[in-house]
């Protein structure tokens, strides 16, 4: 049997290695939702059925909007999100069943691969001395209502520049407003808050001739290299040599962190995103077996080598781990 991380909730230690118990399961998981985790997907199928081979799936990835919508329908057990549910999203859903569903994440987004709910790094031209913000500098920054903080910071100068920065206005740019990269970073960097920079230049993906696509972010980071005086949010995948990134932290004390595959793992890097899975699960009640034994396994070391391997997503570190086990008790 595979291994798996036990919370010991009296002790609070971890005892390892365990297992599930030797049990026969059967019967069919659906699963709707991302198909960038395809190939994810199918392998933790594969490995779990090693363990369980009368457990059948049926698994319909057509895009993670499509996740939570199967679930509140009742045409699937499982939504596999490359994100966290949308508040709309987490709403619909309790509006049929009167609950929340139950979240859990099953690996940490990646640190540039595009689709794979990459981190998203925080730029500035490479002329300029700023080398840390914080989470609350980045709201008045980027925002207008600043739930983190007092004011707005327009100018360099607000920031603590002097010389031929002090009063030059800041430029920001960013992901267009309606995609789920601004929803991540409006629920993380502004509280929630809806009310952007009015001053916010926003780029969304666009189409070639070819039928390929310019991301948003070689946009963003194109347009950061030709001002001198701008500020973005982007994918590290586009770094050119005329920009650079910023350290983050999520208080004035730090520590101030660069986001790196270990800094994400850990949680480190304030901006770092999480793949989840979504069941109806109504709180006091136990879930049905197989698919806590099949959550169970993507929670285990087995299921978690299984994401390292596919190398585009993180695995969970072990305090992540326990964090979402505790969630199926």
């Amino acid at each position: 049997m595979f291994a798996l991380v036990v919370v010991c909730v009296n002790a609070q230690k971890v005892v390892s290695p365990s297992s599930l118990p030797e049990q026969s399961l059967s019967g069919t998981i659906r699963i709707w939702g991302n198909d960038r985790m395809d190939a994810l997907m199918k392998q933790w199928q594969a490995g779990f059925r090693e363990h369980y081979p009368n457990v059948r799936f049926e698994t319909r990835l057509i895009g993670t909007g499509t996740g939570m919508a199967g679930l509140y329908t009742n045409v699937a057990d499982i939504a596999l999100m490359g994100r966290d549910a949308t508040p709309s999203e987490v709403m619909a859903f309790e509006w049929v069943f009167k609950y929340k569903p139950l979240g859990v994440e099953v690996a940490t987004g990646s640190l540039d691969v595009p689709g794979k709910a990459f981190a998203l790094g925080v730029f500035v031209n490479q002329d300029n001395p700023i080398s840390k913000l914080t989470v609350a500098q980045l709201d008045a920054i980027f925002g207008s209502e600043h739930l983190r903080g007092p004011g707005n910071l327009r100018t360099w100068g607000d920031l603590g520049l002097t010389g031929e920065w002090k009063n030059k206005a800041i430029d920001s740019y960013g992901y267009d407003a309606e995609t789920n990269t601004s929803a991540f970073f409006k629920r993380v960097v502004l509280n929630g808050s809806d009310k952007w920079s009015c001053d916010l230049k926003e780029f969304a993906d666009l189409d070639r001739p070819d039928r390929t696509k310019t991301d948003a972010s070689e946009q963003i980071l194109g347009a950061l290299a030709h001002d001198r005086y701008g500020i973005a949010y982007a994918n590290l995948r586009y770094l050119n040599k005329h920009v650079k990134s910023v350290s983050l932290s999520s208080t004035e004390d730090g520590p101030f962190e660069a986001a790196t595959r270990l800094s994400l793992i850990q949680r480190k890097y304030p901006l770092t995103r999480a793949a989840s899975i979504y069941i109806n699960r109504e709180s006091g009640k136990p879930i049905d077996l197989k698919l806590k034994a099949f959550l169970s396994y993507i929670l285990s070391r087995e299921g978690q080598q299984v994401v390292r391997r596919e190398g585009d997503f993180l695995p969970l570190s072990e305090e992540s781990v326990r964090e979402q086990v505790r969630k199926l008790e």
